[in-house]
């Protein structure tokens, strides 16, 4: 299994395919199969794209990472692991949640090395308090299906998501709660107290090709903060889905490799 050994962590990682580098971030408590899920669909039939899936630490198969305290130690190590697995090179972003929040925190450190940036329903304000979001709402329930869950996986897919159905309960379970379940939570609380940068990120433009998808029923970060964000990104992509919550990924599959695969096409022109 490969790690890459960084200042304060061993990392946990999967690289598959050749190409351009596409670092993958995952949101905070889930693991790489969440982004590995959702991605590797759109390179089914795309070549050309070398991609990484980490495991940020206290999350998934990182391990030695008791050094970190704050989201500025994730992101450290996060850099150390992009200049250890790549070294010098030029590399692409997709983030998901707080590694939305992450991945605007390395263009921020190494704006020039990012070729482009995909951000899945990503934080932008990093503290509850400050964000604008509306009330949890699910759109769509296929009854049948939902007799099926126990009450406990009832609650919990009710709680999170916001389309009710069977593939989207396995992709659910598979790609999200799989590694929630083996998070760390006591480190994830110790960093969750020094959750925001100690330094302000989106202050100057990124040029380069961008998609930013939201979910119009995301009641986790919400979708109105990151539409404050245009003018900074000149070349983004700004969709908000109905039918979406914060797992918006599984929710409009569709929408979403179509939206991914046309921000790749810009990456390439």
């Amino acid at each position: 299994m490969p790690y890459c050994k960084v200042q304060q962590a061993e990392l946990f990682y999967e690289d598959l395919g050749e190409g351009t580098p596409i670092i993958m971030l995952h949101g905070f408590s889930p693991d790489h199969r969440l982004m590995s899920g959702c991605m590797e669909p759109v390179f089914e039939n795309k070549g050309g794209f070398r991609r990484i899936y980490m495991d940020l630490p206290g999350m998934g198969q990182s391990r030695n990472y008791d050094e970190i305290k704050s989201s500025d130690d994730m992101l450290n190590a996060v850099l150390d692991f992009i200049q250890t697995t790549i070294p010098d090179q030029k590399y692409v972003l997709v983030g998901e949640s707080y590694g939305g929040y992450l991945a605007r925190g390395v263009i921020h450190h190494q704006k020039e090395q990012v070729l482009g940036g995909a951000f899945i329903c990503p934080v932008i304000q990093p503290y509850a308090k400050d964000r604008t979001v509306g009330q949890h709402k699910i759109v769509k329930t296929d009854p049948a299906f939902v007799k099926s869950l126990t009450p406990l996986e009832l609650e919990e897919f009710k709680n999170k998501s916001v389309v009710l159905d069977e593939v989207t309960w396995r992709r659910y379970r598979e790609e999200i709660l799989s590694g929630i379940q083996s998070a760390d939570i006591p480190f994830l609380e110790k960093v969750q107290k020094n959750y925001g940068f100690s330094f302000e990120i989106d202050q100057t433009e990124f040029t380069k090709p961008s998609l930013f998808l939201l979910g119009k029923q995301d009641a986790v970060v919400g979708y109105q903060d990151a539409l404050e964000l245009q003018d900074r990104y000149p070349r983004g992509t700004f969709a908000v889905l109905d039918g979406a919550g914060h797992n918006l990924q599984i929710e409009q599959p569709q929408i979403f490799n179509a939206l991914v695969s046309e921000w790749l096409e810009r990456l390439t022109n």
